[in-house]
């Protein structure tokens, strides 16, 4: 595929339904660098041969970039992390990517942390609910959302070696972040029904982080114990700024730099609903966003990825790119090209496909003819 060819046909074949200056819809997209991604899960079943044949396919179609899963907070698919090694498909998977032009980023959970040493060994490194209950025995709607408190000092420098131990492997192209973030303290309306659950409003049991670090910092700074004193703690906007501000904060003074002491791209998914996860993305310091634009999720059509990729690059002012994110079991190949000129139509610099393993011929076939 012949990706400025490619490019032009998008940009023409969306002029009449972009949200922005049609004009400079198309001049963008014939002169800007665009970079396409594709997330990819590390299937320890797959051979050397395998991914060959998946990813030489992904380059055919237009794919410049692969997120590889190589730490989920459990165990790692690399060697030399801080948690034990499951399988070591990094030194397979890589050796393929450079020998097909494709750049290879890693892509780390950086707040759940399900580790059993680490459980075990420091249960004081855990986020706590509203309610006062820690994530690692308590945790929001799913066993694995054991997530980190993200003012604790330690957890800092944990995740810190996280990325260290990553961006220490010469040969990836950058550090992939996902999951920086709190939970979801009101899930996208889709999924609701799937837990059984209504979220009206902010409950306690779904709202962190009260962790006696992230308490005891900001009753330091304020006098109040958010706690113990708050009533309406949803309406205490400098409470909910502070745990966003925690967030940013580790991203920023922690992350970033050991990226970029080591000259790695720095990139992460982050969520459209940013304030339900305390996730101020737009103030993050980073070489891109992979916003996660997963439509159903939200009971929407594929409107809302043109809608919120806008409103990304808007709140980012143009000046780091945005990728469109596209779930892929929820697309069909009929409907795969409307998603991606959706995206192009709301600004962005690219697309990024969630994942590899969900792409069937069929997608492939129109990623190749467009």
């Amino acid at each position: 595929m012949h990706k400025r060819t490619f490019i032009k046909n998008i940009a023409l074949a969306t002029v009449g339904s972009a949200l922005v200056d049609p004009f400079l819809s198309i001049n963008s997209y014939l002169t800007a660098k665009t970079k396409n991604w594709i997330w990819a899960h590390p299937n320890i079943n797959w051979t050397a041969d395998d991914w060959k044949r998946k990813l030489s396919k992904a380059k055919e179609c237009g794919i410049d970039a692969i997120l590889l899963e190589i730490y989920n907070g459990t165990h790692t698919y690399y060697e030399g992390g801080q948690l034990p090694m499951k399988s070591n498909v990094t030194d397979m998977v890589l050796p393929i990517c450079k020998s097909l032009d494709l750049e290879f980023h890693a892509w780390m959970w950086t707040m759940p942390c399900n580790a059993p040493e680490i459980i075990s060994k420091r249960p004081d490194w855990f986020g706590h609910n509203g309610l006062g209950q820690p994530a690692h025995t308590h945790p929001a709607y799913v066993p694995y959302y054991k997530f980190l408190c993200p003012c604790h000092p330690e957890v800092r420098d944990f995740i810190q070696g996280n990325v260290t131990s990553l961006v220490k492997i010469s040969e990836i192209d950058g550090v992939h972040l996902d999951y920086v973030r709190l939970p979801d303290v009101i899930l996208a309306e889709g999924l609701q029904p799937k837990y059984n659950i209504i979220q009206d409003k902010e409950y306690p049991q779904y709202d962190y982080s009260y962790s006696p670090q992230c308490r005891d910092d900001f009753k330091a700074k304020t006098g109040i114990d958010p706690l113990l004193d708050l009533q309406e703690p949803a309406s205490h906007q400098e409470w909910m700024q502070f745990r966003r501000d925690s967030v940013t904060s580790l991203v920023n003074e922690v992350l970033v730099p050991e990226a970029k002491k080591y000259n790695k791209q720095i990139t992460a998914a982050v969520f459209p609903n940013w304030e339900s996860v305390r996730q101020e993305w737009h103030r993050w310091n980073l070489d891109g966003f992979l916003p996660m634009l997963y439509h159903n999720f939200y009971n929407r059509d594929i409107d809302f990825i043109t809608e919120h990729t806008q409103k990304a690059v808007e709140r980012l002012k143009g000046k780091i790119p945005v990728y469109s994110g596209l779930f892929i079991p929820s697309i069909s190949p009929e409907n795969l090209k409307k998603a991606i000129r959706a995206g192009i139509s709301g600004g962005n610099s690219g697309t990024s496909f969630f994942e590899l393993g969900a792409m069937t011929d069929e997608h492939w076939e129109v990623l190749k003819n467009m």
